[in-house]
């Protein structure tokens, strides 16, 4: 609940919901860029509404160089959405929840990247059964199931229940229970699978009772159609996750209708 307050309070401010939009056009701004979106007010002033957002995770940073760029992360809006409209608007929470659009890349650094944080009360190693083990996957990850030997250079793969592979990926790194990076190619439609692989990386950092979960999913060489298409659908995978960890109750989404191209 305490989550879910800190999200409607920093909505409540409209210079926030201003950098938001700012972070939903184009992820990945430095405050320099930022500083734009609120014409006459200083830096500490920006500084101030960022920090704010932070709080209430509907934004995270990351590192690069010198720079700390910052990205709009939407799960707790869609935590909301699951609370109150979901129940009774399922289709329109999915197709509103997609806060993640961005301009073309023109450059490595400004390469297209979604970075996600949540935090959910459970172990280390609960969370890391949970996005390794088949039976919890079913639960949350729009009914399919991970399979996987869990070692460098094996594959990391989403079936569903008829036996189609709709994810294929590879290992790239493993450290469990804190860290797992693999690639990732979506199979459930033509336009999709014609993508080259991108990549996501799972990072667990234990705060006591509760663990951050930040899910990153960059390796993409523009905004390509798997881009554009995951965004939404990660809000639902995350948020169902944490219901699983965190009440024992899945949250039923179900895998989107293949494309015909």
């Amino acid at each position: 609940m305490e989550e879910m307050e800190a999200a409607f309070r920093a909505l409540a401010d409209a210079n926030r919901r201003r950098l938001l939009d700012r972070l939903r056009e184009r992820d990945g701004q430095a405050l320099g860029e930022l500083e734009a979106a609120l014409p006459g007010m200083t830096r500490f002033g920006v500084m101030k509404h960022l920090r704010v957002l932070e709080d209430a995770r509907l934004v995270t940073t990351r590192r690069d160089g010198r720079r700390k760029l910052h990205f709009l992360n939407p799960v707790p809006i869609q935590l909301i959405a699951d609370r109150w409209i979901s129940r009774y608007a399922a289709p329109w929470v999915s197709g509103l929840a997609d806060l993640k659009q961005t301009l073309e890349a023109e450059s490595p650094m400004s390469a297209p990247k979604q970075v996600y944080e949540i935090f959910i009360r459970t172990t280390p190693e609960r969370l890391w059964q949970a996005l390794t083990d088949g039976e919890l996957s079913r639960q949350y990850y729009f009914n399919t199931e991970v399979r996987s030997d869990l070692e460098v250079g094996k594959p990391f793969q989403y079936f569903g229940s008829d036996g189609t592979m709709h994810l294929d990926g590879e290992i790239i790194e493993i450290d469990p229970p804190r860290r797992l990076v693999t690639t990732f190619s979506a199979l459930w439609s033509p336009q999709l699978a014609a993508d080259p692989p991108s990549r996501i990386t799972y990072e667990i950092e234990p705060m006591g009772p509760t663990c951050k979960l930040t899910m990153i999913h960059d390796g993409f060489e523009a905004e390509t159609a798997t881009y554009r298409e995951v965004a939404g659908g990660w809000s639902l995978i995350l948020s169902g996750l944490k219901s699983l960890l965190e009440t024992g109750e899945p949250l039923r989404v179900e895998m989107p209708e293949p494309v015909v191209a």
